[in-house]
């Protein structure tokens, strides 16, 4: 299904008058995919560590709340005078970090990493459907990066209303300092991401149904593609909402109106908005909020399941399967966001409904789970760090999907909703989960983004020490959530009741600190093995997908000559010939995309 274009693109990039790019053209300014896809992941992992950073600030303050600490005079200014943090600054740390980490480093860093790199590469095309919106795209997310990090800067602080921005405290620029010029600026950030998403979407989207090359059916993509696919139809669908939210909420702080507003009172006064309501914003936030979760989570399934198949030397178990249950967590994922709203007041059979879909949904996330492990099973196991990260996304995949059990029944739900409970959930299952596809992604991919290797004893010390700490963060997060802590208060000791969690809270924080440092064995192994690393070959982990096919030197347009043809799908590992004699390719257990079918083989999943 290939089409005009892509020959036109070749021939003109090897025309004997193409000239060489300038700095600008080729590391700034660039159209290629491949370059694009290495900025949207510097920019996200740098923006990962500053989310991290908050992060850190915010466990010291939980685990010694009446000490003072030097760092937050020096990184939080007058917020944290005398090194004492203060009550507000600590609500818009909370705030930023979700922010940040959910929609800047799990949506942008991962999703538009991987779909840039790959799909031009694993479908066969030369490039997006329109580099010119690609290149749009990646600079608007830097520029919404930028509007939400200057928040830090202004007067009154950043936004202070949790990553939610629930009303009437976002939408009343007087309520509290993280409601004036924070908050605005954090909307517009939001409102510009938004547009880079849509961009970005929309031209995976044209690129995967136009693009493909010759003989690649759908049937035949990679599931990184199509997790890739689906991830872009869920945010066409979900973030324009989130965007008609953000401008509503716009609308009542600087126009007047009352959308989300009605019957406030501040310090006495009463304020004139009639007839508006938060419960509103919430509907309209959440209806984005969680398929949000599974923009998050797919392109890191779809990572995990080429990582495992590849590296268990064994086709992927139920690829149809996995197809469709990528397919109805996407459908699903519009259909459940009442979840998050239990406490709001929501009729009881609403409740029961969305009860309902919400454990509707745990069936084709349980199926992803069940495949994996089974492609998994007495599989020839190449335990490489991407591998280990891909293993550990299943694991905190399956426990974290757990507690969500729980979280999802109405009437159980109610017990631990703002707890800390609900943070260890969805920081496991989302939040580390994606983390994980994306350090899985990095290691696995590094020799095709950077031409070379990254350290394997390093990648196996920060797996170890990573996946240690946040078991260590999160699990005991769960009891403290049992035990009533409500989550978002900067210290506890007002209330007797809570001093018996104290210990518990210094171990988190401890743990936290741990983790947090086992990243700077990744930071020093990526950026030490783009300059220094082992030279990669051409298909160093003996892979069967189309980008391995590619010279390791980036060229214009991917493929020198023509672009290869498809006879096959990907997962044909340690696949056997007629007989059963040796593998179809003698004394090589792998076959890629673009070698025929051979006389002595049959073909399997058309």
């Amino acid at each position: 299904m290939s089409v005009a274009a892509q020959p036109l693109a070749n021939d003109h990039a090897h025309e004997e008058g193409h000239h060489e790019p300038t700095f600008i053209e080729k590391y700034i300014f660039s159209t290629d995919h491949k370059m694009i896809a290495k900025q949207y992941l510097i920019t996200g992992l740098i923006m990962g560590f500053i989310g991290i950073a908050m992060s850190m600030l915010m466990r010291l303050q939980l685990a010694w709340p009446n000490e003072s600490f030097w760092i937050y005079e020096v990184l939080l200014g007058r917020f944290g005078e005398d090194g004492v943090m203060d009550p507000g600054i600590y609500l818009a740390l909370s705030t930023i970090h979700g922010t940040i980490m959910i929609f800047y480093v799990l949506t942008a860093g991962l999703s538009g990493t991987f779909s840039n790199l790959l799909i031009p590469l694993q479908i066969g095309a030369r490039d997006m459907a329109s580099g010119f919106l690609n290149m749009v795209s990646y600079w608007l997310f830097f520029i919404s990066s930028v509007i939400i990090v200057s928040s830090f800067f202004v007067e009154a602080g950043p936004a202070s209303a949790g990553w939610t921005v629930y009303p009437p405290l976002s939408a009343l620029p007087q309520a509290i300092g993280g409601s004036g010029l924070g908050m605005t600026l954090w909307l517009v950030a939001i409102t510009v991401f938004i547009a880079s998403s849509l961009l970005g979407s929309l031209n995976y989207i044209v690129t995967v149904l136009n693009l493909r090359t010759e003989g690649m059916s759908m049937t035949r993509l990679p599931l990184t593609i199509w997790a890739f696919f689906v991830t872009a139809i869920i945010g066409v669908v979900s973030f324009p909402v989130l965007l008609a939210a953000g401008l509503l909420l716009l609308m009542d702080r600087s126009f007047g109106t009352s959308f989300f507003l009605s019957d406030i009172y501040i310090q006495g006064e009463v304020l004139s908005y009639q007839g508006g309501s938060p419960v509103l914003y919430e509907h309209l936030f959440w209806f984005l909020g969680h398929p949000e979760v599974y923009i998050v989570l797919l392109p890191a399934l779809g990572i995990t399941s080429e990582v495992i198949a590849t590296n268990s030397r064994k086709p992927i178990f139920g690829y149809r399967a996995m197809i469709a249950s990528i397919l109805a967590i996407a459908f699903l994922s519009t259909v459940v966001w009442g979840h998050h709203m239990f406490v709001s007041g929501m009729n009881p059979f609403l409740g029961s409904v969305f009860t309902f879909t919400t454990l509707l949904i745990a069936i084709p996330s349980a199926v992803k789970a069940f495949n994996y492990i089974t492609t998994l099973w007495k599989g020839n196991l190449q335990l490489n760090p991407a591998m280990l990260f891909s293993i550990g996304l299943v694991s905190t995949f399956v426990t974290g999907g757990l507690t969500g059990i729980i979280l999802g029944d109405s009437t159980l739900d109610i017990n631990v909703h703002d707890t800390y409970f609900v943070i260890a959930h969805f920081h496991l299952v989302m939040g580390i989960s994606a983390l994980y596809g994306l350090f899985a992604g990095v290691y696995h991919w590094f020799p095709k983004m950077f031409g070379r290797m990254m350290s394997k004893n390093l990648g196996y010390i920060h797996f170890w020490i990573t996946a240690i700490g946040a078991y260590g963060i999160f699990f005991p997060m769960h009891f403290i959530g049992m035990a009533g802590l409500p989550r978002r208060y900067y210290k506890f000791t007002e209330f007797p009741y809570f001093d018996d969690l104290a210990d518990t809270n210094i171990l988190i924080s401890v743990f936290a600190f741990i983790t947090a440092a086992a990243q700077l064995f990744f930071v020093y192994n990526f950026i030490h093995s783009i300059f220094y690393g082992k030279k990669a070959e051409k298909n160093p982990w003996r892979s069967n997908t189309l980008e391995w096919t590619t010279p390791v030197k980036h060229i214009h347009g991917n493929w020198p000559g023509e672009i290869p043809k498809v006879y096959r799908w990907s997962y044909d590992y340690s696949k056997m010939n007629k007989d059963d004699s040796d593998y179809v390719i003698p004394g090589q257990d792998f076959v890629p995309q673009n070698v025929p079918i051979q006389e002595n083989e049959e073909e399997m999943n058309e």
